[in-house]
């Protein structure tokens, strides 16, 4: 059973350190966590915790193969990731960073197999989200950030929506507010600049 963290009033952008600190300590434990992002509810947990990983991708019933999305509170959080990059990729980067832009990335082998799926790429973000930042930086790394959803249902844009999807099968649910995106994030390649998810 899960712990339900509730802010005081999840409708201001005012961050509750500890409810992030309750759930950091699922995360820590192995957990898999339900959290608001900048559009959707979103499931994460330690990209690094194969275990963990195999957790959300089972609740999701998600193809091993596709791949997941890293969210971090900083560019530097990413620093690993981003030793390949050229410097006009950087500053592309920089310039949208942080905000609700989803990046692919050319993997040189720092992503586990469960992250990156059959693709030689790593969907990365930097949040402007203020909860996801802070949880982020209390985690001390990136997390997963997948869509709080069954794969092939649409995502879930609600606290209750999610307790009652997930409340039973996630190790804790951070009550806070959505970033105010209709919609997920774009997602484009930084090698070659496809759209892949407009």
């Amino acid at each position: 059973m899960s712990t339900q963290v509730t802010a005081k009033n999840p409708r201001l952008t005012e961050v509750d350190p500890l409810a992030i600190a309750e759930v950091c300590r699922a995360l820590r434990c192995g957990g898999v966590v339900a959290y608001p992002t900048e559009g959707v509810w979103g499931l994460g947990c330690d990209p690094f915790n194969e275990r963990a990983v195999q957790s959300l991708l089972l609740l999701k019933n998600r193809d091993p193969g596709k791949g997941i999305i890293l969210i971090a509170a900083s560019i530097e959080q990413l620093g690993p990731w981003l030793t390949r990059i050229t410097p006009e990729q950087r500053q592309q980067l920089e310039s949208t960073w942080p905000g609700p832009h989803t990046w692919l990335i050319d993997d040189g082998g720092y992503t586990p197999a469960l992250i990156r799926g059959q693709h030689t790429k790593v969907a990365l973000r930097v949040t402007d989200h203020p909860w996801v930042v802070a949880l982020c930086e209390a985690f001390g790394g990136p997390l997963v950030s997948t869509s709080a959803n069954v794969s092939g249902q649409p995502p879930l844009q609600t606290y209750q929506a999610v307790c009652e999807a997930f409340a039973e099968a996630v190790d804790a649910v951070l009550d806070g507010p959505l970033g105010g995106l209709e919609k997920p994030t774009p997602i484009r390649d930084l090698t070659t600049g496809e759209v892949l998810r407009p």
